[in-house]
């Protein structure tokens, strides 16, 4: 059994923005209408006490808490009581939370960093693009919202960096550099959650391919991005810790703001029921949810993936893409990502450009055809 080292608490269920991609709101899984508004103290206490009995119980000396929502920032000033609770079940809770930062302020951000909350902004680029996608419910856009947070999280230490939803109708390296902007220390570049029933448009690995080039390119180092990170450490042999690639186990757990436990809340964007487990924190400890089916199943590495999948020469640095992205109703999720041939092309790319460099490096010389990474 694999221990959970990261907890994702929603804090609050509800959104003050109606972005069209949400997988929240707008995907498969309409279950937030049927849970409390926000978690209550008895709901975090309960949650509070399993965290730290599971993290004792399996000598854990570090774990990630994820303030989550919908919105977690509607949560207001429970926050720090919910926080401060936590760690007095678990001293070694390192916290962070992800907003739209509509309601980041001065105040809200110093009582945050007070309690050594790393903050991530979700922006995915100039107000042309943000805007068509993440909106206020009147169909306001929320780009001057995000930039404002952004600019008060500036060199901020808690500033953790930003959340980038890719378009592939929007200019790569015009999103790129406008988030750069903003001089963030890292940026998550995500693939919306989708699946067989609806396939993406084309032109994805072509979008990160150009942000790959432009971002490797430059003369020094200007953020990190997780994802071209992540997959250069599997092409070089070594390991990854997200769950777009790779084939390390997913040890999150959810707790909802009525206190069930649940599977990654991605897997909402599949069918309506996909991410329950029937736990809650007040019946259940943590034990008995990493010991559910579908939570062994995202731990199971090349077990969980299809066929056509360990056929691939890159299966195990692809590891199938996001498992939420693989499901199919007819076969559920043994399947190879909805984005497969995206993933592909980029794999191959990065591959190519980092055998060129170490050849490069230790020969003096560039190779005359680098192809891709396997043969």
């Amino acid at each position: 059994m694999q221990a959970f080292r990261e907890f994702v608490l929603k804090v609050h269920q509800r959104c003050n923005l109606a972005c069209d991609y949400c997988y929240v709101y707008e995907l498969a899984d309409q279950s937030w209408r049927d849970r409390p508004v926000a978690m209550a103290p008895h709901v975090w206490r309960a949650a509070a006490k399993r965290i730290g009995e599971h993290a004792r119980r399996h000598r854990l000396d570090r774990i990630d808490v994820v303030l989550h929502g919908g919105e977690p920032l509607l949560a207001g000033p429970s926050l720090i009581s919910l926080i401060t609770d936590v760690r007095a079940a678990f001293p070694g809770a390192r916290f962070s939370t992800q907003t739209n930062g509509a309601l980041l302020d001065a105040a809200m951000l110093e009582a945050l960093a007070a309690h050594d909350v790393r903050i991530g902004v979700s922006l995915d680029g100039p107000s042309e693009h943000h805007d068509r996608h993440r909106r206020h419910r009147d169909g306001r856009g929320s780009h001057l919202l995000a930039a404002r947070a952004l600019r008060l999280l500036a060199g901020h230490p808690a500033y953790a960096g930003i959340l980038c939803t890719i378009d592939p109708a929007t200019d790569p390296v015009t999103v790129y550099e406008s988030l750069l902007t903003y001089r963030p220390p890292a940026i998550d570049l995500l693939l919306p959650h989708t699946n067989w029933t609806n396939p993406p448009t084309v032109g994805y690995a072509q979008w990160l391919i150009a942000v790959f080039d432009r971002w490797y390119d430059a003369p020094r180092r200007e953020t990190g991005i997780r994802l071209f990170e992540e997959l250069i450490s599997l092409i070089l042999g070594g390991t990854s810790r997200s769950d777009q690639v790779g084939l390390s186990p997913v040890a999150v757990a959810v707790i909802e703001s009525d206190g069930t436990i649940e599977q990654g809340d991605s897997l909402k964007s599949a069918y309506p029921g996909a991410a329950a487990t029937g736990l809650n924190v007040f019946d259940h400890d943590l034990d008995a949810a990493a010991r559910h089916p579908g939570i062994v199943a995202r731990q199971s590495g090349r077990a969980a993936l299809a066929e056509s999948c360990l056929a691939c020469p890159v299966h195990d640095i692809c590891g199938g893409g996001h498992y939420a992205h693989r499901w199919r109703p007819d076969s559920g999720f043994r399947n190879p990502s909805v984005y497969c041939a995206d993933l592909r092309r980029l794999i191959d790319h990065i591959g190519a450009r980092v055998a060129a460099d170490l050849t490069k490096r230790s020969t003096g010389r560039a190779p005359a055809d680098p192809g891709g990474i396997r043969p």
